[in-house]
């Protein structure tokens, strides 16, 4: 289950990966949110592109059907951990999924994009936040420069309800280099 911001266990994860404080405000996890690619992600965990490519399995908890919600996926790392000129960038959102669902029940207002981390260790970020009722979102402009406040105040969707992370970063073709003796 994904991590909250305001009690021990998880949200200390949350915190010590600076995902409170670089993404998101302290706050208490209040919906389970399971995401999984082939396995389950827990906060922290580490994952390859080539494991990512595809979007991940979404379950979101609750039990009113008539409760929705809004997914976020943002890289807070891009294109440089040590310089994040672009962050936040945002890989998917997904709004008016259906408690009990996942974002496939839901409105995709921007396409899952897989992430392809240039430099560094990159945290992907996914955030769930509680509609208040059903509502159109616009897609932003573009990916670069989102900022996931600003985005969950201008749709009046308050504090998150959970958040999981992994992290990404590279794929060499080679574990090292090869010297070949004549």
């Amino acid at each position: 289950m994904a991590g909250g911001g305001g009690r021990r266990g998880s949200g200390d994860v949350l915190a010590l990966g600076r995902v409170i404080g670089d993404i998101l405000d302290p706050f208490q996890s209040s919906i389970p949110l399971h995401v999984s690619y082939n396995k389950p992600i827990t906060n922290g965990c580490e994952l390859k592109p080539s494991h990512v490519v595809n979007p991940p399995r979404v379950e979101i908890g609750g039990s009113d059907l008539r409760t929705f919600y809004t997914l976020v996926m943002v890289d807070p790392d891009a294109p440089n951990p040590s310089d994040p000129t672009l962050k936040e960038y945002v890989h998917w959102l997904v709004t008016d999924i259906p408690a009990t669902t996942g974002p496939t029940y839901g409105q995709e207002i921007l396409g899952y994009e897989s992430p392809r981390p240039a430099m560094g260790i990159h945290r992907y970020v996914l955030i769930l936040f509680q509609q208040k009722k059903r509502q159109t979102v616009d897609a932003p402009g573009w990916r670069q420069h989102f900022n996931t406040r600003d985005f969950a105040e201008f749709y009046n969707l308050g504090s998150p309800v959970a958040a999981v992370y992994f992290n990404c970063q590279r794929e060499n073709s080679s574990r090292g280099r090869r010297i070949l003796l004549n």
